[in-house]
């Protein structure tokens, strides 16, 4: 049975990747000539390293050791700056599909590295549902791809399977972080450190943001840059933490299976595809998935049942 504080972390990790799911279609939008993949990446992150260290000011003040920070940094570098400047430019060379099924593999990732780094288990339920879950992206993703002719390359591929692996390691070694510090300290330090490493290359393409320079605002795409930075940037990466404090990290990274299921109906609604069976279907997978990985036993659990002789 789940408690309160697990359903807080299964909604939290839910709402995050629902805001991921639509920050595609809207991202896709808006590097059509708008802005440019390395200035919203940019962008993203000097506003929510802004916004995080705003917040924190209302909040107490965390200290935090050089040992914790270097581990910032790391996760800094696998979670925000490496993973989204590195997918950006995997994505612009290869097919959404292609990267689509790639990033499947994520919750692999992750649960072979939270039984190297943290000893989880590698259960049988556990790897049925990560199993299952991926073959309800792979379905959403194969239907999508009948009606999709896009080119793709192996360096486009290899950057998005390399982007993927670096935040899977964030996500597994960001969780005992997340258990000493609150979500507002840990996104703060990792968005000061990246916006140090990348701004100093990327601070030129958000001068030159065709945005920017018209005669005319354009309000959908000031609302679509707003959204990205404010709804795909800030408050997924808040609640990001929260849910790993509450859940272990393969349940955090099965929902990303979410993600191409949300960016499909919205491009239902909105008239860029059509409804399939593959949609539903697709989703009943992936929930079927998170709901095994979730009742799997965890490496406490585990220990629980040995003491208390059961195994």
């Amino acid at each position: 049975m789940l408690n309160n504080d697990k359903v807080k972390g299964h909604i939290l990790i839910l709402i995050a990747n629902i805001l991921f799911g639509i920050n595609m279609p809207v991202s896709k939008y808006l590097m059509a000539g708008q802005v440019t993949p390395e200035g919203l990446t940019i962008m993203r992150m000097l506003f929510a390293c802004v916004m995080f260290w705003i917040t924190s000011l209302f909040f107490k003040q965390e200290k935090v050791p050089f040992k914790d920070l270097a581990l910032l940094f790391l996760c800094a570098m696998c979670g925000i700056a490496i993973n989204q400047s590195v997918f950006i430019e995997g994505l612009s060379r290869t097919s959404p599909v292609d990267a689509s099924i790639i990033a499947t593999a994520g919750p692999i990732y992750v649960m072979l590295l939270a039984a190297i780094i943290l000893k989880e288990p590698i259960t049988r339920q556990k790897t049925i549902g990560v199993m299952v879950g991926a073959a309800g992206a792979l379905t959403l993703i194969l239907f999508s791809a009948q009606s999709h002719t896009q080119s793709s390359d192996l360096t486009g591929d290899l950057m998005v399977f390399f982007s993927g692996f670096m935040y899977s390691i964030y996500v597994v070694v960001s969780r005992p972080l997340s258990q000493r510090y609150s979500s507002i300290t840990i996104m703060k330090w990792m968005f000061l450190f990246s916006c140090i490493v990348l701004l100093p290359v990327m601070y030129k393409d958000i001068a030159i943001t065709p945005a920017f320079h018209t005669e005319t605002p354009n309000w959908t795409v000031l609302g679509g840059i707003a959204f990205v930075l404010l709804g795909a940037t800030y408050l997924p990466y808040l609640m990001i933490p929260m849910a790993l404090k509450r859940l272990r990290p393969t349940t955090v990274s099965m929902y990303n299976y979410m993600q191409p299921i949300v960016a499909s109906f919205i491009a239902i609604m909105i008239g860029q595809d059509r409804f399939s069976i593959g949609n539903i279907l697709s989703a009943i997978l992936v929930f079927a998935g998170v709901y095994l990985v979730t009742q799997s036993k965890s490496r406490e659990d585990l220990e629980k049942e040995k003491k208390s002789g059961v195994l």
